[in-house]
């Protein structure tokens, strides 16, 4: 069932974002009086799943899930039409409209998907608003583990700004931008330091496949407690707050491990707060030096998390300002992708990896905000100055409204080619990482 939502939510996304990026241009070609010829959902190469021609546009759905197009009459697009560009120009063709019409036509997808991305923003502000820790609330550092350490933090780091900029909340973003930057500044053991990011590190962090590696330290708050092990039999319950080890204080979870690890096959004295009372009972470790205790890692965060709430107009410029963060990380993301170190373009995900990222269980919070997140990254893409995107089309028409004459029908058929043929192989490559993980998680 998990699986069937993934696939779910994930096709619903696409085809929203694909629709309604596709009628950024259907609408202003057809304002502009400019034939549409095809409005497909998804790519049909030699049949469609369903079609039906409505005054003089043929609308269908077809079976390649890997976006969709419309076809514009007069346009040299993926469809190479070398034959209907042959012939006279039309009045109601693409390239007969003024070079202005035709720049709103090209832009009209990248501008609804950065406008559906700062509406759902605003959206998702207003009715479940912003929860966070405030960095400055995290008065006893961070915990930080095997990889955090490689990347060049310390257990205890208070961060204080990332290549300069300050640091206000710790989010699901801390983690991107210390993996987008270079340098951070920490309060370390009462002192300010600003240390070098590490590519190693960072390189770990992403062949850990998503692990949060930055966390507050948090109270050691038993989660559960497995059966048949010591901790069972030494009377410790859920809710119980682990304060002491034969006579010595702990704060942290990561006190209390360390701790542990320190006393295999040994007999500890283990000191618990249960209903506002310390109790201290008997625990033996074993030599695998786990005693069956989980970390009730919700309860311990929840008491340094707030959520800001926004009134309708607080969240429009809150909107914006997450739809350009969004977009600014998604642009730094290259540095990792092309870093020879970090080797990110081994991590791009195409559909099978994408799937694997939605949510198992329906969440709309998740949902649309996933959609946010596509719909500026799929702007982003279209945008880039590549012939076969928009951003190619916009490319050569600039350069006509800057010299005033376009480029030639041959310059621009090859440009098509060259842009088909790097988008192919970007396919192939992000394609292959998708087997590559698959064929890796099946072994």
């Amino acid at each position: 069932m998990g699986l069937f939502i993934q696939i779910t939510s994930f096709i619903l996304i696409i085809s929203i974002l694909v629709i309604l990026h596709e009628l950024g241009h259907f609408i202003p070609a057809k304002l502009f009086k400019t034939k549409v010829e095809k409005f497909y959902l998804f790519f049909d190469p030699w049949f469609s799943i369903v079609k039906k021609k409505i005054k003089g546009t043929e609308y269908g759905i077809g079976w390649l899930p890997l976006g969709g197009y419309v076809k514009i009459a007069g346009m040299i697009d993926e469809s190479m039409d070398k034959e209907q560009m042959e012939k006279p120009p039309q009045p109601w063709e693409f390239r007969s409209k003024p070079a202005w019409q035709r720049l709103i036509i090209m832009l009209g997808g990248v501008i609804v998907n950065f406008l559906l991305a700062w509406v759902i923003y605003i959206s998702l502000f207003v009715y479940y608003g912003e929860t966070y820790v405030p960095v400055d609330q995290i008065k006893d550092g961070l915990y930080v583990d095997e990889i955090s350490e490689q990347i060049g933090l310390r257990t205890g780091d208070k961060i204080l700004k990332i290549d300069g900029n300050k640091v206000e909340k710790l989010d699901k973003y801390l983690t991107i931008d210390i993996l987008l930057g270079d340098q951070v500044t920490v309060l370390r053991n009462g002192k300010e330091e600003t240390v070098p990011l590490s590519d190693e590190g960072k390189k770990a962090a992403l062949d850990s496949k998503g692990r949060n590696f930055v966390t507050p330290r948090i109270a050691a708050i038993i989660g559960a407690v497995s059966d048949s092990t010591n901790a069972k039999k030494a009377g410790i319950l859920p809710n119980d707050e682990v304060v002491g080890i034969n006579g010595a204080k702990i704060q942290f979870w990561d006190q209390f491990r360390t701790k542990i690890k320190e006393n295999t096959n040994k007999e500890i004295q283990l000191t618990v707060k249960r209903e506002g009372k310390n109790i201290t009972l008997p625990v033996m470790v074993p030599s695998k030096g786990g005693i069956g205790v989980v970390l009730d890692n919700n309860k311990a965060v929840d008491r340094l998390v707030i959520t800001k709430e926004y009134g309708f107009f607080e969240a429009i410029p809150r909107g914006f300002e997450e739809t350009i963060n969004v977009l600014v990380r998604q642009v730094k993301q290259f540095k990792l992708i092309f870093n020879p170190v970090i080797q990110g373009y081994k991590k791009v995900k195409g559909p099978i990896g994408i799937v694997e990222m939605m949510s198992p269980v329906w969440d709309w919070q998740f949902f649309w905000g996933f959609m946010a997140m596509f719909s500026v990254w799929l702007a982003f893409l279209n945008i880039l100055p590549i012939p076969a995107l928009d951003g190619g089309h916009v490319m050569f028409l600039l350069y006509e409204i800057i010299v005033g004459k376009a480029p030639s029908q041959k310059v621009m058929e090859i440009g098509q080619i060259v842009g088909f043929v790097i988008i192919m192989s970007l396919m192939v490559v992000i394609f292959g990482n998708d087997i590559w993980n698959l064929i890796k998680g099946g072994s």
